[in-house]
């Protein structure tokens, strides 16, 4: 019963399937099958039950779930104590532009009093694109505005999203509303766009970035609108729907992606300090 046995067990017990298993943990479907099969033999037990469209954990696997952990967690431990001049530990940790200007002022100190080892490589994308490179293993920890649900997200809270402009934005009701939005992809354009079209408000976008600068310039600018939650309102624009007579809009869910194939104490701690700076925030 190895540790590559271990991690690729816990993989597909928390990913839910063979597949995405496969993803995080970099190997091929049948590789990850096969140890699996090794693992079982080993102890003797069938550890999951399998269809053709779902893989749950039999009454064998969800009794090792947690021994798989604290034995890999143990590993981990005696890997620090070992060799305690090894490379740093690397997460690679992905969030949209906006939650990064939100937590990382207050997470990445945290982390570097708490875990001095560790390693921080910090993606920003829209949550589309980085639920998709979690999904595909080239991330570890996400944080993302969720779109549909999905198994190995964790929910940390709802965030309500409002209109947002420059106090001196005043727009011709009878003109299309200019905006500045994120691309295709991106839930808060999606349910922004739908409610003006239920609304019948006409509008046009002459500003599209993926990045906060690239939206928040043109709204300090009082040339468009956009949509934020609260704590993403960029300094001098304020809440603006009621006053732009904009359509009211709902609250979105903010997940919480960690690699089941990691198992660390830095790679845990650092998942629940992401999870308290989101909590610490604030819900809707």
């Amino acid at each position: 019963m190895t540790n590559d046995l271990l991690r690729a067990f816990l993989a597909v017990a928390e990913s839910g399937g063979f597949s995405p298993a496969a993803a995080l943990l970099n190997r091929t479907q049948s590789a990850v099958s096969l140890q699996i099969k090794r693992l079982e033999a080993d102890l003797g037990v069938t550890l999951f039950a399998r269809t053709s469209r779902s893989v749950t954990l039999t009454a064998e696997g969800r009794r090792l779930l947690p021994y798989a952990r604290r034995l890999l967690t143990l590993a981990d431990h005696a890997r620090e104590e070992v060799a305690r001049d090894r490379a740093p530990e690397r997460i690679r940790f992905g969030l949209p532009g906006e939650q990064a200007e939100t937590y990382l002022p207050g997470l990445l100190p945290r982390a570097r009093a708490a875990q001095p080892g560790l390693q921080i490589e910090i993606v920003c994308d829209i949550s589309s694109r980085l639920v998709a490179a979690f999904q595909a293993g080239d991330l570890d920890v996400i944080l993302a505005v969720r779109h549909e649900p999905t198994r190995t997200g964790r929910p940390l809270g709802l965030k309500r999203m409002i209109w947002v402009a420059h106090p001196d934005f005043a727009p011709d009701p009878a003109a299309p509303l200019a905006l500045a939005l994120n691309p295709e992809g991106c839930i808060f354009r999606a349910h922004a766009l739908a409610a003006l079209g239920r609304a019948g408000r006409a509008w046009h976008e002459p500003y599209v970035s993926t990045s906060p600068i690239g939206l928040n310039q043109p709204v300090s600018a009082g040339l468009a609108a956009t949509v934020k939650t609260r704590p993403s309102v960029p300094a001098g624009c304020v809440e603006a729907g009621a006053r732009l007579g904009l359509p009211p809009l709902d609250a979105v869910q903010i997940d919480l992606h960690a690699s089941p194939a990691l198992v660390s104490e830095g790679f845990d701690w650092f998942v629940e300090a992401v999870a308290e700076e989101v909590r610490a925030e604030g819900a809707a």
